[in-house]
């Protein structure tokens, strides 16, 4: 019975340690943006990473059902808060697999191990890329 509890006690330590992994390797892994998206009267804010590639900035949707890509999917127009910055964008999901691989690829490039991490418990076929249009604001 003690070796039964003191295995159980071990698989939980594991699995704790190994949620915290992922935390970190998400939350320290490199830059971080910050997301507001706006679905009727609510605003949510996600903090995510970002890559830029072709003049555009882009944020990976783990799986299609993401809260914070099913928002933009009903509002595009969000926020971003980057580099001390808060910029307005259009948020345009991008479905096409072979820009889904390139941004996988920047990501990995970018953030590492962290990407690794994380790529762990995601299954990369389902992730969404999102492109960030800029909206142009009216002048001042």
């Amino acid at each position: 019975m003690r070796f039964i509890v003191r295995l159980v006690v071990l698989l939980l330590v594991l699995a704790v340690g190994f949620v915290g992994a992922i935390y970190a390797a998400s939350e320290l892994g490199g830059e971080l943006v910050v997301l507001h998206t706006r679905q009727g009267n609510d605003e949510a804010t996600t903090r995510l990473w970002v890559v830029d590639d072709s003049g555009f900035a882009w944020l990976r949707a783990g799986t299609p059902e993401s809260g914070w890509l099913k928002r933009i999917g009903a509002n595009p127009e969000v926020t971003v808060e980057r580099d001390g910055e808060t910029l307005q964008f259009r948020a345009v999901p991008v479905r096409d697999p072979v820009v889904r691989d390139r941004i996988h690829a920047l990501m990995r490039a970018k953030y590492g191990f962290a990407d690794r991490m994380v790529s762990v418990i995601r299954d990369g076929t389902l992730s969404v890329a999102v492109r960030l249009d800029p909206v142009a604001t009216p002048a001042q």
